[in-house]
């Protein structure tokens, strides 16, 4: 049943908030504008490329990216076929448990938003996975590791696969089965990152014997090199279940037997009942507008649409075309603006089927009384901006991927099964990875902390509760068509990815190879400290230091941030261009 206490003092909350900050914020307006303008006049131009220019593949027709190129090449066959976007991610998400076992899964969930190609309503896919039965608040002890069977929720990829195709699909669910069977029959080729991850991946996992037998090379010692053929018997017969019993057989059939017999032999939670009880929902997708293009993203449980549109909202409240997209008043404004969103995220946002979301967190009205609080001339303390919430002394391997098809149909689907391959649990003679999403609740109520350790009530434990997800496939219209489908992987970094990319493109007209190269940053309320790709590169040194001088706190180590696969539609010629972010060794693949 949904909580439905505190709702009213959640909206005198919203209405109240940051109001210690106004008459601050005014007083600086007009000193930090000078302070800008002198900035920006001394520094020396700072340069947009963080990573090569990555290739921009041209389609008529079908176009699809994602981070592996066989799963990729699976999602057009399908599109050629005859297959709509939604086919063709059905098809592509199985074929990525395949080839990218660190996060593309059967045993993990996510959200995959479709825009119809007709006038019907865009809908979002909520797979994510949801705490057993058994789950308490208090069953993680602070600090314990989020490795092995205690920490894998209910798996709901294939629920959500399974109900998108229901809901949209054209071609039989057993020839979208079919690619993903033959790649883990016949194998695939390694390329040099897949060999140099799993090798390191069986050299980490001593305990998890299953993971090793499965992922490691069978000639003793030998590791993985590029060009080696990776054949997957197991899940190939998994696989099969699937295709001729569909998700039944993962929730109530042999598959369930064997996750079933795997919780038990490993001090898991997960039962016959929570997985014969696990329902994928259809939810509606939150609706926002910048700058004359409409923003639809991922609601609750997933931050990433509430996050984004908020942030969205406050920099559309300032003229960032005055500024370069590489000066520091915009790096600043960024920074505010992702602060308190992720402020936000942490005070508010949780599965909406246990607690009430404030609707008014992505209105104009809300975005425009969260500006009014930010100084144009000095970084705002994070601890200053929820007074309330007492201060004590999420995994980056998820997959992005971006289809769209001749007909104009969209599909941003983002899953993950959280940190690099999960929990490590491999379940035994079937092949596939479990998640460890059980680490996305707040583990330790009450407790939040500088580091960014969350114990807010909205996402702590409960039993069939979905956990708070980052994630934020997103789609962009002009005039009600299609013209940006994006989405990315990195945790927390998925937003403030998200959001950046959002204002490359939407904002300052770069085209999609420029805004995926270009560096991005984050800023997550706590940790209060920046995150900027190439900080230690001397040519960003500039910025860096001028955004050290209004007071943020700037990592100085490299860091990179997320895996955006994109698609841009052209509105004059309907020409779709895919990019495959540089990050990772993905591929757009179109006709």
């Amino acid at each position: 049943m949904k909580n439905r206490r505190g709702g009213s003092r959640s909206r005198m909350r919203l209405d109240s908030a940051g109001d210690a900050f106004r008459s601050r914020a005014r007083f600086a307006a007009f000193s930090g504008t000078i302070i800008f303008a002198l900035l920006e006049f001394c520094s020396a131009p700072v340069t947009n490329a963080s990573e090569p220019a990555p290739e921009t593949v041209i389609a008529a027709h079908g176009l699809l990216v994602t981070d592996s190129a066989p799963a990729s090449e699976v999602g057009v066959v399908i599109l050629k076929q005859g297959g709509n976007a939604v086919d063709a991610a059905v098809a592509t998400a199985l074929a990525l448990a395949v080839t990218f076992p660190e996060a593309g899964n059967l045993g993990g969930g996510g959200f995959m938003l479709v825009h119809p190609a007709n006038d019907a309503e865009p809908v979002c896919i909520d797979y994510r996975e949801t705490a057993p039965a058994a789950a308490t608040a208090s069953m993680f002890s602070f600090g314990e590791r989020r490795l092995g069977h205690k920490v894998v929720g209910v798996p709901g990829t294939l629920r959500g696969l399974e109900l998108a195709h229901q809901r949209f699909g054209k071609l039989p669910w057993e020839l979208l089965v079919g690619p993903a069977i033959r790649l883990a029959q016949e194998g695939f080729e390694f390329d040099v990152p897949l060999a140099d991850a799993l090798n390191e991946l069986v050299a980490s996992s001593g305990e998890f014997a299953e993971l090793k037998r499965v992922f490691g090379k069978e000639a003793g010692a030998a590791t993985w090199r590029a060009g080696d053929r990776f054949i997957q018997p197991d899940l190939a017969r998994t696989l099969q279940l699937i295709r001729d019993q569909g998700a039944a057989a993962f929730y109530e059939g042999e598959i369930a037997e064997r996750i079933v017999a795997e919780m038990e032999l490993g001090g898991g939670l997960i039962t016959r009942a929570d997985l014969a009880g696990y329902q994928a929902k259809v939810r509606t997708p939150l609706r926002g507008t910048y700058r004359g293009y409409q923003v639809l993203g991922a609601p609750p449980p997933s931050s990433g649409g509430t996050a984004t549109i908020e942030a969205l909202n406050i920099l559309e409240r300032f003229d960032l075309r005055s500024h370069d997209r590489w000066s520091p008043r915009t790096g600043h404004l960024l920074i505010e603006a992702l602060r308190r969103a992720y402020c936000d995220r942490a005070r508010w946002l949780g599965d909406p089927d246990f607690v009430e979301v404030p609707p008014e967190l992505t209105t104009k009205e809300y975005a425009q009384h969260l500006a009014d609080e930010i100084d144009l001339a000095h970084a705002t303390p994070s601890e200053r901006l929820a007074p309330e919430i007492a201060l004590a002394a999420e995994g980056a391997e998820t997959t992005h991927f971006s289809v769209i098809d001749a007909e104009g149909m969209a599909v941003a689907n983002t899953y993950t099964l959280e940190d690099s391959y999960g929990s490590r649990v491999v379940v035994r003679g079937a092949g596939f990875l479990l998640n460890n999403e059980m680490g996305d609740f707040n583990w330790r109520p009450g407790h939040t902390d500088r580091r960014g350790h969350i114990g807010t009530p909205a996402n702590t434990i409960a039993p069939g509760k979905r956990m708070l997800s980052s994630q934020s496939p997103t789609i962009v219209l002009r005039d009600g068509h299609v013209v940006f489908v994006t989405g990315s992987p990195g945790g927390r970094t998925i937003i403030s990815t998200v959001t950046g990319l959002l204002i490359n493109v939407l904002e300052y007209d770069l085209d999609l190879r420029q805004g995926l190269a270009a560096p991005r940053l984050h800023h997550a309320w706590f940790p209060d400290r920046v995150l900027f790709e190439g900080a230690g590169d001397s040519a960003h040194t500039a910025l860096v230091e001028q955004l050290r001088g209004l007071g943020h706190v700037v990592d100085g180590a490299p860091h990179k941030q997320g895996s955006a696969n994109s698609i841009w539609v052209d509105r004059t010629t309907g020409e779709r261009r895919g990019v495959a972010d540089p990050r990772r060794a993905g591929r757009a693949v179109g006709y």
